[in-house]
């Protein structure tokens, strides 16, 4: 039986500027069931007060408490460790890390910096972690969809800098799965009662099964034919997220009934 469901962002409730058809609806019948529901996010291009914005927008019933974001996750650690970040990440959440020392940086933060990728940057990023700063991942997506088409996401960079000054990521966002279980410690409902929706077959789907959750991986935003078949273990695939909440609900249903 579900007691939670957990919800990528992109692609699987909206694509660009649209939501995904029947996904506002969906979110509303997932809501107003007794499933406790969160909002599971890499997206580094946005704050969280931003992507409650757009999701209101976008006509979603939502609570600004139920998004979880791998940058503010990022913020948390460096806070909690009293690390000095240089920070290689997207315009739009700079401000976000305006508050922290970052002279004589001892880590790297790496997020989806878009254009602020090139060889200067990434090669400072490479001479703080060869001299031992702690390189630190916003997620580790291979590519998000934007526009129709693919795009590179920031585990490419990330890989290219652990392969460079031979060192290992700490990796705070999808897959990793202290983050997912920082977001279960959110809820009442045990790991494995918990259905991950999302469009991504690493980050969200094995990322969840990894960290003990159910995942649901839906053929929409960056879902390509055939990811399906990328991981020999068990987990729902369904057209899109209307679907998902239907299995969830049914699920919900059928339990309550059995009692």
């Amino acid at each position: 039986m579900y007691k939670a469901l957990f919800f990528d962002l992109s692609g699987v409730l909206y694509v660009g500027p649209q939501a995904i058809p029947g996904a506002v609806e969906a979110i509303k019948r997932a809501q107003a069931s007794d499933l406790e529901i969160r909002f599971v996010t890499n997206t580094s291009r946005k704050t969280c007060n931003q992507i409650y914005d757009d999701l209101i927008a976008l006509g979603f019933d939502i609570d600004l408490r139920q998004i979880y974001t791998a940058p503010a996750a990022v913020k948390a650690l460096l806070k909690q460790r009293q690390w000095r970040p240089y920070c290689l990440i997207h315009k739009n959440i700079q401000s976000e890390f305006a508050d922290l020392e970052q002279s004589r940086p001892n880590a790297v933060v790496i997020g989806d910096a878009e254009d602020g990728f090139c060889y200067e940057t990434l090669d400072h990023a490479f001479q703080l972690c060869q001299n031992g700063a702690t390189l630190i991942g916003i997620g580790r997506n291979r590519y998000f969809k934007l526009g129709g088409q693919l795009h590179l996401d920031a585990g490419p960079f990330i890989h290219a800098i652990e392969y460079a000054a031979t060192t290992e990521a700490l990796i705070v966002g999808k897959p990793s799965a202290e983050f997912f279980n920082q977001i279960v410690a959110s809820t009442t409902a045990p790991a494995d009662t918990i259905l991950m929706v999302g469009d991504d077959i690493f980050g969200d789907v094995e990322g969840a099964l990894n960290a003990g959750l159910q995942a649901c991986l839906v053929k929409t935003g960056k879902y390509q034919p055939g990811d399906e078949n990328q991981l020999a273990r068990r987990f729902l695939c369904v057209d899109s997220v209307v679907e998902a909440v239907d299995v969830a609900l049914n699920d919900a249903d059928d339990a309550s009934q059995k009692e």
